[in-house]
């Protein structure tokens, strides 16, 4: 899953309010942190499902040094918040050497699951 930053602010008379800086538009609040946590959550979800739905790309995460750099978020508290949308599946054709092959069969009893976690991991150190 993709974890996004969202931003969290509070005024001394009103609830928690949650901004998304990779997605304009996509704000929520809640009266408990608990509760802005939660409406963050189901919120980008649906802002995602949405943007998918519609053909839209979905932006890579920015960073987080990157977001708190800008002075209008600096009086925000940062968190991730999972985008946690899952889109359907796209069947490929691979190749692969047989001893690879076995080696991923001994460890795992779900080829593509196994291939997709390894391409995540991978992606991540990039």
């Amino acid at each position: 899953m993709t974890a996004y930053v969202a931003l969290l602010r509070k005024q001394p008379d009103s609830d928690y309010g949650v901004d998304f800086p990779d997605f304009p538009g996509c704000v929520t609040a809640g009266t408990t942190l608990e509760d802005a946590r939660r409406m963050a959550a189901e919120a980008i979800r649906f802002h995602v499902e949405g943007m998918i739905e519609d053909g839209e790309p979905i932006p890579a995460p920015s960073r987080l040094d990157e977001i708190m750099a800008d002075p209008n978020h600096r009086d925000a508290v940062a968190v991730l918040i999972d985008a946690a949308v899952r889109r359907p599946s796209v069947r490929i054709n691979i190749s692969m050497v047989p001893d690879l092959l076995e080696a991923i069969d001994l460890v795992s009893d779900n080829r593509s699951r196994f291939l997709a976690e390894a391409a995540r991991e991978k992606l991540e150190r990039v």
